[in-house]
């Protein structure tokens, strides 16, 4: 049995919420091992669990998804499910990780040293020169930059990154095979498939949804070392990344033009891991230190 093909299918399964049939098929040694009744270091709870997901699975579902992969294989589209070596290292130590990822372009295991830069699709001039001169900074530092490829800061993030000779990912709020949104932003998703990666925690031709957006900001958190908040306004998408990543014990810079004026991120700014930052130089400090040799690869609190 392709395992691969298990993990699409009890996901398919699920009538929870995915990450927690990732954690059990991690726990329980693999997809193909739970789905045989071969999971053996489950308690009494994850193994009746186990059993209940396994039951909804059925032949057919396992062809559709055997299906599934060979056809997105076919249109250049990978899949890295959480059972495998190439799922990213940031993202596999978070406890609501999704069970796959379908990745168009290719990820690298450099792009663990990478930090999410977001904002507001509405930003000011100020705010777009704050993104690309970071994103710019840290791509020439050969740190990943990370963005969910919305108009305005992500876009101006994934640009100069680009520009500056570096990695940037977008993670889409979408599958992989639909047509991008926004429309407006399709010749950069191409340009960054060329050079590093889109990355989508659905299924392929999954549209967007309200819900979806806020589910991408998850992936992001949990592939980036830290997240930099540029401008956002306490409805945010970014600053649900922000309490994301404080979340998942990450670090989270907040420029101080932001503390100044928003009274979610003065609340932020005093909780373990918050960071205000008053010029880029603020965070390439703390990845250095946080690159040291002594230190984990999360950073230290």
């Amino acid at each position: 049995m392709n395992d691969q093909a298990a993990v699409l299918a009890l996901t398919e399964a699920t009538q929870d919420e995915w990450y927690k049939t990732a954690a059990l098929i991690v726990e329980a040694g693999g997809a193909t091992a739970l789905l045989e009744g071969r999971a053996g270091t489950l308690d009494e709870d994850q193994r009746e669990a186990a059993e209940r997901l396994a039951s909804r699975v059925t032949p057919e579902s396992l062809d559709r998804a055997e299906a599934l992969i060979r056809s997105v294989q076919a249109q250049g589209i990978h899949l890295v499910t959480v059972l495998d070596e190439a799922y990213p290292l940031n993202l596999h130590q978070i406890y609501n990780r999704p069970p796959f990822l379908f990745i168009r372009g290719q990820l690298l295991s450099s792009d663990s040293r990478s930090v999410a830069v977001v904002g507001t699709r509405k930003p000011s001039e100020a705010g777009l020169d704050q993104a690309r001169t970071l994103a710019g900074r840290l791509a020439s530092e050969k740190i990943t930059v990370l963005s969910g490829l919305a108009l305005g800061i992500d876009t101006a993030a994934h640009e100069a990154a680009l520009d500056a000779g570096g990695r940037t990912i977008a993670v889409l709020g979408h599958g992989i095979r639909v047509p991008l949104y926004p429309p407006a932003n399709a010749p950069l998703a191409s340009r960054i498939a060329s050079h590093s990666a889109l990355v989508s925690q659905f299924w392929p031709d999954a549209p967007p949804t309200r819900s979806s957006f806020p589910m991408r900001n998850v992936v992001m958190s949990g592939m980036a070392l830290g997240t930099v908040v540029i401008e956002a306004t306490s409805t945010s998408g970014a600053k649900m990344q922000a309490r994301l990543a404080l979340d998942h014990g990450k670090r989270v810079f907040l420029l101080e033009s932001l503390v100044m004026h928003q009274e979610w991120a003065q609340r932020y700014s005093q909780r373990p891991g918050a960071v205000v930052v008053r010029r880029v130089e603020d965070v390439l400090d703390v990845l250095t230190a946080a690159a040291k040799p002594t230190q984990q690869l999360k950073f230290a609190m």
